[in-house]
This record gives structure tokens, C-alpha cells and sequence, in this order.
């Protein structure tokens, strides 16, 4: 078969405006970038805020391992099978980072013949969201040192400012820097460090606001540090918001882009679900439940991470109610789990299958702990055999009363994935999917009894460790006001455990929570869990190495 960018370079791209009228979005509602690539104007989609909206499906998955499972490939698959039967789909995704497509993971646009297009442009730079996050982000810390510089009437205690700065790239040697060297006219030295921007408070911003206004009064709320009275400082204070804003006006505008089969794609935000909310923007989610019937969207990493957060912060802030869930797994990640290693994948092994199940059977469980009808995609590799996907499906119908579908849309595109859409439908056509929604926790709940929720309900974990300075950050947060705020826990995305290792279905650790953050203006609070970093470093052998051009020009070695 040929290899993911081989496929995308060939794919015959129509001209994004015929999408658009797929949508019935007019052509001056289009800022285009090129041919195949635009952004959907705030005001016009504010006009359609009186439409009926259309329903919501989440596509998740089970602890992410080294053999893979598809989770973008295969939202990707359900939406162009569900327009293949001649229902009106949406697909809303993430953009891809940066860091991941230089690092281990390589692009992030699907894979095979499920792929939203033009895939390199999309991984690569894209219509420049990410920059711009990157540079409101930036002028905000460049502003907290000015401040300090011309005197500081705010009082900021330098040991205590929590802003950051951040780059969307891999690259360790910058999580721990310090900054202002040089002598006085370089202003006042003191400990700094880099974050990923996929986990900037900023990007969380942008994908939670709704609209213009209110972006820019949640950056205004974001908190960059304390004065040595212990007040929290907020960004506004310095007077910044409204520049941050203005280079955030078109990032802020949904990007619109097609399937390999020409099925609408709107992709827009990237958070990490392992290090913060994981999920696209609300505003490309109303913009596809206003223009489509249905809307297929994906939260990052596995249900434990990313359909949690999409449930509890997303849904939460944006009052979205999904009427669906797939989780997506695969064969070969169950023998994984199951314990098998990666070069034994490849034979036989049913005994593996039925122990790595465990891990499909939690996160099934997890996700109707939300009350969300739940269909299982088995996303299908060469090397199953019908004695181990039989199996799966089977004991997805007797032991967890769900009906598991096996796909092939990677090899065979939207005909791969039309009985997981047949039976997607069937559920959506069903009775009323949503009567049954509702968070884990509620909003009164104190924030160390919320994370005490997530850990013992999702992870199975016997309770969360939390240090003497972490409860009193959390005491002055809710002393602040802060305490009805959902949270977001980044931890490990392999494990239900903080340890990475630790596969399958473990029942009975503890969560260590070695820090927290407050995203006042994202509206959550993050909890830093085990070893998780929130700058990644490169591994080895980057995928790096791979890429670069050809002599005509084309990329290559992006997959």
C-alpha cells in the first residue's frame, strides 16, 4: 500500500469554495488561504446562531500504545462513510503541533485513504494558528519582565511569576531556563521556562472562547503570578489583552478543509489531552452543528484523558451534550495490554486479546459513566485474524452490552467504515441520546475532591497524594474564587496509572499530584500528575530525520 504522503500528493483536491457550498457558506464568508484551504468569518458564523443544531458524536479510544489505534484516521473514516450514506456530516479535529511532527508521532491528518488534505500543509505551519498563539502568549511574558523592569508598580514577586513562555517544538533544554542575563539593561534575572504551546493557557483560551469578546476577557483573566502579599495578578492588570487579541483575530476564525473523499473538515486548536483539554474549538463545533446534521469530532490520547476533559471542561463550558461515543481499538494494542511485546504482534494470539480487553472494557465503562451511548470501532490491520477481531466483537456484546463494529477505512477509505456508520446512525436516530448527560462532578465540589473524583472513577486509582503545597495553592485558589472551576489532570497517556508501563487495567495506585496550575481564563484548573512534562523533548531518532524535499520541490518522509 502506498505510504501516507504518496496518497495525499495524488489525491485530486477540489477548490475549498465547492466545499463550502456543501455547507451552504457562502463565498464571502471565506477568508481563502490558496486554493484548497479558508477560514469561516466570526460574524457569519454568528449569523447562523439561531439554527437548529445537528447532533454530536465523540470519537475516543483506549490507552494509546506503540501498535497504534487510529484515532483520527478513524473520525476521519465516520465522517465520509456517514456521508457516503447520505447523511450530512461535519469532521471538526485538532491541528497537529509541531513538536509531535518533528518528534515520535509524525503528522497528525489522519492516515491511509482517511485523511483530511493537503496533509502536508496542514501539518506544517497550516494557516498559521499556531504562531499566533505562540506570539500572543510570548508579547504577554515579554510584558510581565517590561513591567518588572520600569519598576514594577504592581508589586509582582519575581520568585512567584507562573507565566511561562513557549515554542511549538520539542526541546528539553529550554523547561528550565533563566532569563534577563546580561547586566541591567537586560532587566532583572530570575528562573523562566518554556512550555509546548499546545499547552499554553492561550491555545486553552482560544478553543474554549466564544467569540471575539470573550476572548479577549478570557485573556484578561489569566493569571501570570502574585505579588508578595499573595494577591493573584491577573494578565489584564498589564494592560495587554487587547494586543493579544488582535494577533489572535484570524487564528480565532475556523479552519476549513476536506477529506481525501471530499467530506468538510473544519481544524482548528490543538491542545494535548495529556497536558491539557485535548479537544478542537468550540467554535468549530457550533460552526459544524449549525451547518451539518451531525458532527464527528475526536478528544486526544484515550478515554481516561481526552473524552474526560471533553466531557467535563468542554461540554461543561460550552453546554455541548454528545449523543454518541466511539471508542476506537485495535487488535493489536489489545495484545499490548494484554501483555504481549510489539514484535510479537503479529501472530495469533487470542489468550493476549481476552487479557488486554480489560483495557476496551474501562474505558467503555468510563465513557456511560457520562450517560453516552457508547459503539466500539475496531479499526482492522493486515496481521488480525478473524479468530481475534471475532473475539473482541463478541466480548464486547456479552460482557459490556455494546456493539463492536470492525473497520477497514484506512485500506478501503469511507466503504471501510460504512457498517460502523450504519450502526453510528442507528444510535443518533434511536431514542433521545442526551436525556442521560452529565459530568463526572459538579461544580461545588471542592477542587482537591474533584481530582480525588477523576482518579478514583476514571483511573480506578485508590486516591490521589496531594502535597502540603499543592492543598495550599488549591485553598487559596478557592479563597480566591476559583474553587468551582472543573480541572484538568496532565498525566501520562499510557497508562491509567501516572506510570507509563503500566498497561492494561490497573486498580488500586495512587496519583501523585506534583503541581497546579491556574488557567483562570481557560476556566480550569491543571493538575500536574507523576512525571508528565509539559515541554517534551525529541526522542532518539526524530522523525526529523525523515522528512524534506524532494527535486520537485514536494515534501517527503511526513506521515
Amino acid at each position: 500500500m502506498k505510504s501516507d504522503g504518496e496518497i495525499a500528493r495524488a489525491a485530486h483536491l477540489r477548490p475549498i469554495v465547492e466545499i463550502a457550498v456543501k455547507l451552504g457558506v457562502p463565498e464571502d464568508a471565506l477568508h481563502l488561504y490558496g486554493r484548497t484551504i479558508a477560514k469561516l468569518d466570526l460574524a457569519y458564523l454568528a449569523s447562523l446562531s439561531e439554527r437548529p443544531t445537528g447532533k454530536l458524536v465523540l470519537v475516543t479510544a483506549i490507552s494509546p500504545t506503540p501498535a497504534g489505534e487510529g484515532k483520527t484516521t478513524t473520525t476521519v473514516g465516520l465522517g465520509d462513510a456517514l456521508n457516503r450514506i447520505g447523511r450530512r456530516a461535519v469532521i471538526c479535529l485538532r491541528e497537529p503541533s509541531l513538536g509531535p511532527c518533528f518528534g515520535v508521532k509524525g503528522g497528525a491528518a489522519g492516515g491511509g485513504y482517511a485523511q483530511v488534505v493537503p496533509m502536508d500543509r496542514i501539518n506544517l505551519h497550516f494557516t498559521g494558528d499556531f504562531h499566533a498563539i505562540s506570539s500572543a502568549h510570548n508579547l504577554l511574558s515579554a510584558l510581565v519582565d517590561n513591567h518588572v523592569y520600569w519598576g514594577n508598580e504592581i508589586g509582582l514577586d519575581t520568585r512567584r511569576i507562573s507565566w511561562r513562555r513557549v515554542v511549538d517544538m520539542n526541546d528539553r533544554a529550554l523547561r528550565q531556563v533563566v532569563s534577563s542575563l546580561g547586566g541591567a539593561q537586560n532587566g532583572f534575572p530570575r528562573e523562566d521556562g518554556f512550555d509546548i504551546t499546545v499547552a499554553s493557557e492561550v491555545m486553552a483560551v482560544l478553543c474554549l472562547s466564544e467569540g471575539l469578546a470573550d476572548l479577549e476577557a478570557r485573556l484578561s483573566r489569566m493569571v501570570i503570578g502574585e505579588t508578595r502579599e499573595r494577591r493573584l495578578v491577573a494578565a489584564g492588570e498589564l494592560k495587554g489583552a487587547g494586543a493579544m487579541a488582535a494577533l489572535l483575530r484570524e487564528a480565532a476564525m475556523p479552519n476549513l478543509v476536506q477529506t481525501l473523499e471530499g467530506s468538510p473538515a473544519l481544524v482548528h486548536g490543538g491542545p494535548f489531552a495529556n497536558i491539557a483539554h485535548g479537544c478542537n474549538s468550540v467554535a468549530a463545533t457550533r460552526a459544524g452543528l449549525r451547518l451539518g446534521d451531525i458532527v464527528v469530532t475526536e478528544a486526544g490520547f484515550g478515554a481516561d484523558l481526552g473524552a474526560e476533559k471533553f466531557f467535563d471542561i468542554k461540554c461543561r463550558s460550552a453546554g455541548l451534550a454528545p449523543d454518541c461515543a466511539v471508542v476506537v481499538a485495535t487488535v493489536r494494542a489489545l495484545k499490548m495490554h494484554g501483555g504481549l511485546p510489539k514484535a510479537a504482534l503479529d501472530r495469533e494470539d487470542v489468550a493476549a486479546v481476552e487479557a488486554g480487553f480489560a483495557n476496551l472494557a474501562r474505558h467503555v465503562e468510563n465513557v456511560g459513566k457520562f450517560g453516552v451511548p457508547v459503539v466500539v470501532a475496531l479499526n482492522r490491520f493486515a496481521s488480525d485474524t478473524a479468530a481475534e477481531l471475532e473475539r473482541v466483537v463478541a466480548l464486547c456484546r456479552d460482557r459490556l452490552g455494546v456493539t463492536a463494529i470492525v473497520c477497514s477505512h484506512f485500506a478501503d477509505g469511507s466503504a471501510g467504515a460504512e457498517a460502523l456508520a450504519r450502526t453510528v446512525a442507528a444510535t443518533l436516530d434511536g431514542p433521545a441520546t442526551t436525556a442521560g448527560f452529565s459530568p463526572l462532578y459538579g461544580d461545588d465540589l471542592p477542587l482537591a475532591e474533584k481530582l480525588r473524583t477523576v482518579a478514583r472513577e476514571i483511573y480506578r486509582a485508590e486516591d490521589v497524594a496531594i502535597s502540603g503545597p499543592v492543598a495550599d495553592k488549591l485553598a487559596r485558589w478557592e479563597e480566591a474564587g476559583y474553587g468551582r472551576l472543573p480541572v484538568c489532570v496532565a498525566k501520562t497517556q499510557y497508562s491509567f496509572s501516572t506510570d507509563p508501563n503500566e498497561r492494561g487495567a490497573p486498580t488500586g495506585h495512587v496519583v501523585p499530584v506534583r503541581d497546579v496550575r491556574l488557567s483562570a481564563g481557560a476556566g480550569f484548573v491543571v493538575a500536574i500528575c507523576g512525571d508528565i512534562l509539559t515541554m517534551p523533548g525529541l526522542p532518539r531518532t526524530p522523525s526529523a530525520e525523515r522528512i524534506g524535499l524532494d527535486a520537485t520541490g514536494e515534501i517527503t518522509g511526513l506521515s
